[in-house]
């Protein structure tokens, strides 16, 4: 069955999908899109759909933004591609298993960070190395939440009772920071989200605002850079600027939209190229067939001594 509809289900992800062809396999389950011979999936939460939609995953070019518990069904069990890509999913998925990726590969553009088990003297452990006022997060959280400015032993209590395992990190002194959405190995666009009024949040759904500018090059080059050793494809990287050095907060694998939709637009298009681009580099290279001579005889090779 052939539509032109738009997907209905966490349609927060800043792709306009009534822009590509879609077909409905399963009308209650499965979307399956086509446009310039690039054909991916959609899958629902569900888990009886992998197991149900064998074939046609297998079939499809990509499936498109599964959830996490379905990688290793899809890549390892049924050999399908997904995006984005695994590396985006496995680093993305906590501050922890994010942040040591950043303090292996770029240590001097990430913040002196600790992570340490959860223990009656972490805070000393962590005073030892860092001042107060200092920044403590809980690993997986996002849109501000489970982020802690810690200014005395007040603020250590909330967020110890809140957490697992101890994240701190220094404060840097910014009131504004980046917003970087990367496509491929490329930013497509991004915006500066300024502090809310009530201090310490840049994030919007915490009262952060908006504003477009300038995107320094320094900022771009280094989450380029990141993505091209790293294979992340498709994250809203937080970059604070501290004077020219840019320095990494954190990146999501889903990001919000509210910037993306007025400041940056349709993401589509260039998702649509990068899987374009990635289909490209799985062809096989056709072997060179040797030219004839003059005499239209195959030359032969010399032996080199």
């Amino acid at each position: 069955m052939h539509c032109d509809c738009a997907l209905d289900v966490e349609n927060n992800l800043g792709v306009n999908f009534a822009t590509l062809s879609c077909f409905v396999v399963d009308e209650t389950t499965l979307f399956r899109y086509s446009a310039h011979a690039v054909t991916a999936l959609r899958l629902p939460h569900q888990a009886r759909v992998v197991f149900a939609h064998k074939e046609v995953i297998q079939s499809s070019d990509f499936v498109l933004f599964p959830e996490y518990w379905q990688l290793n069904a899809l890549i390892y069990g049924l050999g399908a591609k997904v995006f984005p890509s695994e590396a985006s999913y496995r680093i993305g998925h906590n501050k922890i298993e994010m942040t040591r990726v950043f303090q292996t590969l770029c240590p001097a553009h990430t913040p002196d960070t600790l992570i340490l088990p959860k223990s009656a003297d972490a805070l000393s452990e962590v005073l030892r190395q860092l001042n107060y006022p200092f920044v403590a997060k809980i690993s997986k959280s996002s849109r501000g939440e489970g982020v802690f400015l810690i200014e005395n032993r007040n603020d250590w209590a909330r967020y110890y009772e809140q957490t697992d395992v101890i994240y701190a990190q220094e404060y840097l002194p910014i009131d504004r920071d980046l917003r970087l959405v990367l496509i491929g190995e490329k930013v497509i666009g991004g915006y500066w989200r300024l502090q809310a009024d009530k201090g310490f949040y840049n994030n919007i759904s915490q009262g952060g605002t908006m504003m477009a500018g300038r995107l320094p090059r320094a900022a771009v080059r280094l989450v380029e850079d990141f993505a091209k050793r790293t294979g992340v494809d498709h994250a809203g990287f937080d970059i604070a600027m501290v004077g020219r050095q840019p320095y990494f907060l954190e990146f999501n694998r889903i990001f919000g939209t509210a910037g993306v939709s007025s400041l940056i637009g349709d993401l589509s298009p260039a998702i649509m190229e990068w899987l374009r681009s990635k289909m490209d580099d799985d062809k096989p290279i056709e072997p060179i067939t040797p030219r004839p001579t003059v005499s239209g005889r195959r030359a032969r090779l010399r032996r080199v001594a």
